[in-house]
């Protein structure tokens, strides 16, 4: 279920058997000759909407751009500072929470967004630990899943690529969304085959290091195949992941 597709009246209904909501989160920013800008969006939105329509979850509106000042140097990257994403995280919750929510399940595609989503949980728990009229403590409970760390993803993507699968534009996350958009699978030659490793700095400085995008992989690697495989493991694996969210004291 999507919460842009439903009405208020169908959330009224969803909140009284469950207080719970994924939040898709991730970013839109070059990745390499043959990945789509928005790999880090595609990736959590499609395993979340999997996930969301198999066990009757309502899956938010995915937030779009994160924190990507380091790829500024690629047409077409859009980046938040982090302040203000931070400050449109708290918004969300807020604004959900208002309406019953007290569980928010934020799955990311994209680690350099995770500092800032961690700083705005800080700020949101910040919020009620300063409220001296209400000293029972937060009534709600964040918590962020980086989609490529739900149990078992990790250690299947590294099986599937046992070279090149590197660490941005990787081969399984290019895998994911040519099996979202099979339209988009591109056949590019890249040079080298595996990309070098090393640091990140600002944006001109990740682009003398890495002209093409890719930092460690090969992602020519990916097929629409693979991720779907990719794809199927990961929606149970949230499933499991997000129970366990709603289950937690």
């Amino acid at each position: 279920m999507q919460l842009h597709l439903m009405t208020w009246q169908d959330v009224e209904s969803y909140l009284q058997h469950s207080k719970g909501i994924i939040i898709p989160i991730g970013s839109t920013e070059q990745h390499g000759p043959n990945g789509l800008l928005g790999t880090d969006v595609i990736c959590p939105e499609e395993i979340a909407k999997r996930m969301g329509a198999e066990d009757d979850v309502l899956i938010a509106p995915t937030f779009n751009v994160g924190c990507a000042q380091h790829h500024m140097a690629f047409a077409g990257t859009i980046t938040l500072r982090p302040s203000t994403m931070m400050a449109a995280i708290m918004d969300w919750v807020n604004s959900l929470y208002k309406h019953g929510f007290t569980h928010f399940y934020f799955l990311n595609g994209h680690g350099g967004n995770v500092p800032t989503i961690n700083a705005a949980f800080a700020e949101i728990y910040a919020q009620w630990s300063l409220d001296a009229n209400d000293p029972s403590g937060a009534p709600l409970t964040c918590y962020l899943q980086n989609w490529w760390e739900l149990p078992g993803i990790f250690d299947l993507c590294n099986k599937m690529f046992p070279q090149g699968h590197g660490a941005h534009a990787t081969p399984s996350e290019v895998s994911l969304t040519y099996y979202a958009y099979p339209e988009a699978v591109k056949d590019v030659t890249m040079t080298p085959k595996i990309a070098p490793n090393g640091p990140i700095k600002d944006a001109e400085d990740y682009k003398r290091r890495f002209p093409d995008g890719r930092i460690g992989s090969d992602p020519s690697l990916a097929t629409v195949e693979l991720g779907e495989k990719i794809m199927d493991a990961s929606v149970k694996s949230l499933s499991k992941s997000y129970k366990a969210f709603l289950n937690a004291r």
